[in-house]
Order: structure tokens, then C-alpha cells, then sequence
């Protein structure tokens, strides 16, 4: 059984700041509050969380 899953972009109508989270929520299916605290809770431990929203905001096309 095949599914069709969308192409992971970024979408205008739901972007909140740049559109990262809620084109990812969109690609896996989920809320994109999920994805949204997900990675608000990510950034209170170390890593390179930050600089990774900002390679995925240039890399992921605009819907």
C-alpha cells in the first residue's frame, strides 16, 4: 500500500515566523504545533538547533 505524502515546503498560510516547522508537520502529518514546541523545548539543550532552522529556512522551497 502506497501513500501519498506532500513534498516538504514551506507554506505561506501557515508560516509563523518562516514556515520551517509547519511545512515539516505538513511532510510527516502531524500538528504543527507539535513541531513547534518540539523545537522550542530542543532549544533549551545544546546544540546546534538554531543554526539548523536557518539552513532548513534557506533550503526548503516556498509553496
Amino acid at each position: 500500500m502506497t501513500t501519498y505524502r506532500m513534498p516538504l515546503a514551506r507554506p505561506r498560510d501557515a508560516a509563523m515566523i518562516a514556515g520551517v516547522c509547519a511545512g515539516l508537520a505538513q511532510r510527516f502529518g502531524i500538528k504543527p504545533f507539535t513541531v513547534r514546541l518540539l523545537f522550542l523545548l530542543s532549544c533549551l539543550l545544546p546544540g546546534p538547533q538554531f543554526v539548523v532552522y536557518l539552513a532548513l529556512w534557506v533550503l526548503i522551497p516556498k509553496r
